[in-house]
């Protein structure tokens, strides 16, 4: 049984809207509908659980008892920190589940190879992400100087979902607790108890919702589409 669990409590400074980022609309439908309508496409997926604020599980339920067509779904209180609102999801999860995948609930875009990718990856190694290589040139700075340029071949840009096998991600979740470890990303939990992590090709269409500019390339995604 696959669950995916959505963060979604973010309080979405960067987009500079008022409000939570996933309440947002593109052409008319709520960032979050979106994401959850593109699990609810894969036979693979058989529960979501998503981790919204505290003064949002209402709103969130209303939006989502008027949608047809997702899988089942169920609402938990999300954390002050993402690991903490993933850790919460992963707790409330069916205990039949044994993948289990996190994804963004600010990235509408993704596609269907790329989860059952995923889905697949993790089962055969335990854990997988999705990923496109880096198109720039990154340089580490440190006090405003450039130190150095790591080789563009070796980078990654990672993004969402990230599957794992149950026991792996409960487990590196319980050690990264029990160290007060805060990780950049859920894999990040995963790497330092010593698992390897699968890379699974992502898309460039998957973007992160974060700023105003996003929601404009949000659009123009869903008006190509559209022509298509």
């Amino acid at each position: 049984m696959v669950s995916v669990v959505f963060p979604a409590a973010g309080a979405g400074r960067r987009m500079k809207a008022g409000k939570n980022k996933v309440f947002l609309t593109l052409a008319g439908v709520p960032v979050l509908v979106h994401t959850l309508r593109r699990f609810s496409a894969v036979s693979d997926v058989d529960e979501l659980v998503i981790a919204t604020g505290k003064n949002e599980t209402e709103t969130v339920r209303a939006m989502l008892e008027g949608e047809t067509g997702l899988k089942p779904w169920k609402l938990v209180e999300g954390g002050s920190e993402r690991q903490y609102s993933v850790l919460n999801g992963l707790r409330a999860i069916d205990a039949k589940a044994d993948i289990v995948l996190v994804h963004d609930a600010a990235r509408p875009f993704v596609s269907r190879e790329t989860i059952e990718a995923v889905i697949r990856a993790a089962k055969e190694t335990g854990a997988a992400i999705a990923a496109v290589p880096e198109k720039n040139t990154i340089k580490v700075v440190e006090d405003g100087i450039v130190v150095s340029t790591p080789p563009r071949s070796s980078l990654w840009a990672v993004q969402t979902p990230q599957g794992f096998r149950r026991e792996l991600l409960e487990r590196a979740n319980a050690q990264a607790e029990a160290d007060g470890f805060l990780g950049t990303d859920d894999a990040s939990l995963v790497e330092r108890i010593g698992a390897p992590v699968a890379v699974v090709s992502g898309d460039y269409h998957n973007i992160k919702v974060t700023t105003p500019e996003d929601m404009v390339i949000g659009e123009a995604f869903l008006a190509q589409k559209e022509g298509e």
